[in-house]
């Protein structure tokens, strides 16, 4: 009995031994899930339209992003082909959600515009932009990677709704885009629902009231053929006329 008790011992002191010196088990650190800043909707339902029907036949794209914590929002509106040398719009209407943050200062949206259209030249400023949302911040910068192109891009911030207006217009060639060709575009901007933000409605009824419709309201302006042919202007433009042989 006493040698049974002994081997019983000496048993119960291997295990222990062998639980302490033992090499712990590998642990294997779970990495979290990557979850993006914005998530882009699928078959989103619009709120803004961009009607230019001189471009009907031209590639379009209408795209919502969200952030879900924030539950901010951007509508980005595209015309033509970022890559190529005709006429390409992009307008994007950026909504904060529910954090208050106050907007990056104009010509820092502008810097990073020119840098997300790909390899540019410096942004030169330029005068502001005078729309029917009010005077646009604008500046003028050039694609460096082939194709050439020369983009205009421009950028306001509301504080009644908090919002972003930015985007750019790009073309190919040898001739810059006129300001005036970009502020009758952003003329055509309007807005199709407004769901639980009424100052949203109201930002845009007060700019409709300050539409000029393309030049047609300016006895200038509405005799020159360029304002009615917005998307063809940018590629045919018509020669100046001449006074006199």
């Amino acid at each position: 009995m006493r040698f049974c008790a002994y081997l019983g011992g000496l048993a119960v002191l291997s295990i222990a031994a062998a639980q302490i010196f033992q090499s712990p088990p590998s642990i294997v650190p779970i990495k979290p899930l990557h979850r993006a800043d914005w998530t882009t909707i699928d078959k989103p339902f619009p709120a803004f339209a961009l009607d230019i029907p001189e471009a009907s036949g031209v590639l379009s794209s209408y795209v919502v992003r969200r952030q879900p914590e924030t539950g901010a929002r951007e509508d980005i509106i595209t015309l033509g082909d970022a890559q190529s040398t005709a006429p390409y719009l992009e307008v994007i209407v950026h909504r904060p959600g529910r954090v208050a943050s106050s907007f990056a200062d104009p010509q820092d949206e502008l810097k990073a515009l020119a840098a997300e259209a790909g390899p540019a030249a410096d942004l030169v400023a330029k005068a502001p932009l005078l729309t029917k949302f009010g005077p646009m911040s604008l500046g003028s910068f050039d694609i460096t990677a082939p194709p050439l192109r020369h983009c205009l891009g421009f950028v306001r911030n509301f504080d009644d709704p908090p919002l972003q207006m930015s985007g750019r217009f790009c073309q190919g060639g040898t001739d810059y885009i006129e300001r005036s060709t970009l502020a009758c575009a952003l003329d055509r901007l309007t807005l199709l629902a407004a769901g639980s933000e009424p100052r949203l409605g109201t930002l845009f009824a007060k700019a409709e009231l300050n539409r000029n419709f393309c030049g047609e309201r300016d006895p200038i302006l509405a005799p020159t053929p360029k304002y009615k042919l917005l998307w063809q202007a940018l590629a045919t433009r018509p020669e100046p006329r001449r006074i006199g042989r």
